[in-house]
């Protein structure tokens, strides 16, 4: 009997032995891929308090600075009309995020509440946008803007980052919106709830997970955007963040260290989103998808 309960324990503790190194291997290689994606960032901060000079005689991928120039992110401030741009982008995004929220929610009420002949198609067509990257409509769409003449108008950039967000945030609305019970919204239309009343008083309020992943999504996208911004706005009225970029680009060179503050200073806002409401945006993709 105790040579049995002997051999048990030894199993166990091979057992426990094999579990703790599985997981050392584990722990190993997640921090080694966490490394790497985080040291862009830890090398882009890195970077923005250097002088050209230190650059480009760096020998390594990090360096430190003989002087921290904290005068990059002031001159990224004046010199780079950042505030001008950080509005900008602002503003854009915020409607885009809007846009596409309201359009989102009522496709896909339509697609998966009002049984219609077509609605099949109609989902799948305003999925296919998924596959259609947005840059391959740049010519077409310049076309059509200065035949409509709202070339280097906030509508320009509007139309695009909300017609090619759409595709995403219906596919998850739709597949969130088939999980809630349809006894709700019955039992509220016999209690007399019309169609306007139904949508922004029970539906919506069950959608704010799938809601708060479409917008930070449609965000994150939109943000950092750069070749729409370029080929559609001709004056720095509604131009957005990355063109701060450019305004330390020279005829005959650049000023490296003024360019990564500004990137550092626009990378900001999307990496503090990210880091709050990562959860949030995990569980609306697992939820939207289970029977998207």
């Amino acid at each position: 009997m105790s040579n049995g309960i002997a051999v048990h324990n030894k199993k166990m503790k091979q057992e426990k032995g094999r579990k703790a190194f599985y997981n050392g291997i584990k722990m190993t290689i997640l921090s080694l891929f966490a490394v790497i994606q985080i040291f862009p960032l830890v090398w882009l901060v890195n970077f923005s308090f250097a002088t050209n000079q230190e650059i480009f005689a760096s020998a390594t991928p990090l360096i430190i600075p003989e002087t921290w120039m904290v005068d990059n992110y002031v001159r990224a401030f004046v010199q780079g009309n950042f505030l001008l741009f950080f509005r900008n982008s602002l503003i854009v995004n915020f409607l885009a995020v809007v846009f596409v929220l309201f359009i989102s929610i009522l496709s896909a009420y339509a697609c998966t509440r009002m049984r219609f002949k077509l609605s099949g198609l109609v989902l799948t067509l305003m999925i296919l946008g998924m596959m259609i990257p947005i840059h391959a409509t740049l010519l077409p769409n310049f076309v059509i803007y200065t035949r409509l003449g709202i070339m280097d108008t906030l509508w320009s950039l509007l139309i695009p980052y909300v017609a090619f967000s759409l595709p995403m945030g219906v596919f998850l609305t739709c597949g969130f919106m088939n999980t809630i019970p349809l006894e709700m919204e019955e039992a509220a239309v016999i209690d007399g709830c019309g169609i306007f009343r139904l949508i922004p008083t029970i539906v919506m309020p069950m959608l704010k997970p799938v809601m708060m992943t479409v917008a930070i999504m449609t965000y994150l996208t939109n943000w950092n955007e750069f070749i729409m911004t370029m080929t559609f706005l001709r004056t720095d009225t509604w131009r957005t963040l990355p063109f701060s970029v450019l305004q330390f680009v020279g005829l005959y060179g650049a000023e490296f260290g003024p360019q990564f503050a500004v990137m550092t200073l626009g990378a900001l806002p999307a990496v503090v989103i990210f880091l709050l409401l990562s959860k949030q945006i995990t569980k609306g993709i697992a939820l939207g998808s289970v029977k998207g």
